[in-house]
């Protein structure tokens, strides 16, 4: 039964190989597993018409990733990918009523990842479990993904995850693609996304930025640790924050720091398109202008774990590592304080009135935060949450590079695999568009493939274009 396994390291001295690829050939079947090395991993399994079809397929999938770095290796001789989790032990609260929670989804282990729009909530967990429910929490989605969830993002029409492995996936089709693979020396903190340009924050105090084509731009080292926060705007500004306070940087093509404010360690970041939100160790959830000034001090009687905005800063929404939720007027007034009543949240969304939170027990609750609602609460005569448990039974891993071919109904915009400079990319391959790459995973690159993208964008900075939805191959 021939057995061909491949680690990737871009530091062979330093052994900080994070991953693993591993095909494995019986009879006419062939078996990829894939994942972070001292992990299991996800693996698919994909039936050819002879043993000998079985090793030519086998032999390409090895050769792909021999192309993208990898190596020949013996398993279990290397280490795997450091990675810092966010959370540890919750405390009670001390708040005397608890807030008022429509429902709570328990996950199954401590969760990181959430985001939510007009279509739906989607959360994220330290066993890499994905789900999509609606805003009543009835499940329509889920996916296992090969590693624990970093956190969920969008950037404009587009989602991603990122996941502890360092990979990010592209959840805009019904299969989540690879989008990017972070540098296996990261031990990332946090992520985000805009206009398609990537940037990590890290255990080392280190600001990395990766462009669409998945190629690392610029690194900085500020000094600091613990990087927590990072958070990117439309026009290239990068609002970072770490032990020693918030920067901001200009970062589209090369690093520009516009300014920094020295604060206590951060903790958390949030934009809301305007203003930069600062949650710091020592309780207080600080506001910046564009210049770099310090607006207003929102404050917490613990360390914020997390914090959010209503639309236009109106309520600022802040957590505690004591199971406890407050909010704020903008003016800094502090408007009520609350228990969770299902741990401390690690990340948290304002969406219409609701306040959605995920947390160290692996809840994703969802409070209403209407000022009646907080009235009743506060009285103690809040109704009770609807509880709901994530679906018993096996969920199936992502397979981000196994492509089907297009139906033959199937309509979008034609693209095609071409080698440039000893560097796959992907150009439209029809009339009617600039002669632009267009942003594509790497894993579903092959020379000379054809591809069906159901729709293409401009980005709005730079000239390329982003796939948005799915992907089919093209067969001749």
């Amino acid at each position: 039964m021939p057995t061909y396994y491949l680690e990737f390291s871009e530091d062979e001295a330093a052994g900080t190989a994070h991953k693993f690829y591993e095909a494995t050939v019986e009879g006419p079947t062939v078996t990829l597993s894939y994942g972070r090395i001292g992990t299991p991993g996800a693996s698919s399994t994909q039936q050819c018409s002879s043993p000998t079809e079985a090793e030519k397929l086998a032999q390409k999938k090895i050769a792909e990733k021999k192309r993208k770095g990898y190596q020949e290796a013996v398993k279990g001789q290397r280490q795997k990918r450091t990675i810092t989790r966010r959370g540890g032990e919750s405390r009670p609260s001390t708040a005397k009523r608890t807030a008022p929670t429509i429902w709570r989804f328990e996950t199954g282990s401590s969760a990181f990842g959430v985001f939510v729009n007009e279509q739906g909530c989607w959360v994220g967990n330290q066993d890499g479990r994905v789900y999509q429910l609606s805003h009543e929490a009835e499940v329509h989605m889920q996916y296992q993904l090969s590693e624990g969830v970093k956190c969920i993002v969008s950037d404009g029409a587009w989602m991603y995850v990122g996941c502890d492995d360092g990979n990010v996936y592209n959840l805009t089709g019904k299969t989540p693609r690879l989008a990017y693979e972070i540098n296996p020396h990261i031990d990332i903190f946090w992520l985000d996304i805009a206009n398609g340009l990537l940037a990590v924050s890290d255990a080392a105090g280190q600001l990395t930025t990766v462009n669409y084509e998945d190629e690392e731009q610029w690194a900085v080292k500020t000094g600091g640790s613990a990087a927590w926060m990072v958070r990117c705007d439309a026009v290239g500004r990068i609002f970072y924050g770490d032990s020693q306070g918030v920067r901001c940087y200009y970062g589209w093509e090369k690093e520009t720091l516009v300014w920094r404010y020295p604060t206590s360690q951060v903790l958390f970041g949030w934009f809301d398109g305007t203003h930069a939100y600062a949650g710091t160790g020592t309780g207080q959830v600080l506001k910046f202008g564009q210049a770099g000034e310090l607006l207003q001090t929102y404050k917490a009687d613990g360390a914020v774990l997390s914090c959010a905005t209503a639309p236009g800063g109106r309520y600022v929404f802040a957590a505690d590592g004591s199971s406890t939720v407050y909010c704020f007027g903008e003016d800094g007034q502090r408007l009520w304080k609350l228990a969770t009543g299902c741990g401390s949240a690690l990340s948290m969304q304002y969406f219409n009135e609701r306040l959605y939170l995920v947390t160290t027990s692996g809840t994703f609750a969802c409070l209403d935060v209407s000022e009646a609602a907080i009235a009743q609460a506060e009285q103690g005569t809040a109704a009770p949450a609807q509880v709901v448990k994530a679906p018993n039974g096996a969920v199936t891993a992502v397979q981000s590079d196994v492509l089907e071919a297009a139906p033959a109904n199937a309509s979008g915009v034609l693209l095609r695999c071409v080698r440039e400079g000893g560097k796959l990319r992907v150009r439209v391959a029809q009339a009617g568009y600039h002669d632009w790459h267009v942003q594509f995973p790497k894993n579903l690159r092959q020379e000379g493939q054809f591809y069906l993208a159901e729709r293409l964008e401009p980005a709005a900075q730079g000239d390329f274009y982003r796939v948005l939805g799915n992907i089919y191959a093209v067969n001749d």
